[in-house]
């Protein structure tokens, strides 16, 4: 091929030389049916030549090039259109982080003030319990002491009594005493 390029343009830088020693004009209309001859001849080899080895070639590159170009911008666009899509959900996916952060948020403060109640109840609860406690034991001690008190006040009469008795009491008088202690005692029942 590149012999035929090489001979191609040796031809072609002859003919001009060759001319201008006979000293004609280059021109196919001069009256020169012989140049014209050549001239068209080297002009449909060229054109054959360069149809074959360099514009086929040429042309299939630029072929290519050109769906290369126009596959490399639908990826471009195919890309940017998934790029845009993915933006679009991890803004949408942000945006319901965000709210469920909120929400979990709004849950844990409406929880720890549930929890707060909780505790404050059961303190009150516990001191109602103590406070109740502590007043059933009060009551409890003061009827024991209340009791003690009339035990010790009972031995204290029966022994003042005893001793009262046995110095001044006579037959009647302590018949007497027997009654009116009887008395007591049935008033008391009613």
């Amino acid at each position: 091929m590149k012999k035929l390029q090489i001979a191609a343009v040796l031809v072609l830088t002859a003919l001009p030389l060759q001319a201008a020693e006979e000293g004609a004009a280059l021109s196919p209309f001069a009256g020169n049916l012989g140049n014209a001859i050549w001239t068209l001849g080297i002009f449909v080899i060229v054109i054959v030549v360069l149809g074959k080895f360099a514009w086929g070639p040429v042309l299939g590159l630029l072929q290519e090039r050109e769906s290369f170009i126009h596959k490399a911008l639908s990826d471009a666009k195919r890309d940017r259109d998934e790029a845009e899509a993915r933006l679009k959900e991890y803004a949408a996916k942000l945006q319901s982080a965000h709210a469920e952060a909120a929400t979990i948020v709004e849950d844990a403060r409406r929880d720890a003030e549930r929890l707060r109640q909780e505790i404050r109840q059961r303190a009150k609860d516990d001191a109602d319990k103590l406070l109740a406690n502590a007043e059933r034991q009060i009551q409890v001690q003061t009827n024991q002491a209340l009791e003690q008190i009339r035990r010790e006040a009972v031995d204290l009469s029966v022994m003042i009594a005893s001793k009262i008795i046995q110095r001044s009491l006579s037959r009647e008088d302590n018949e007497r005493l027997i009654d009116e202690a009887l008395k007591q005692v049935e008033s008391r029942r009613n």
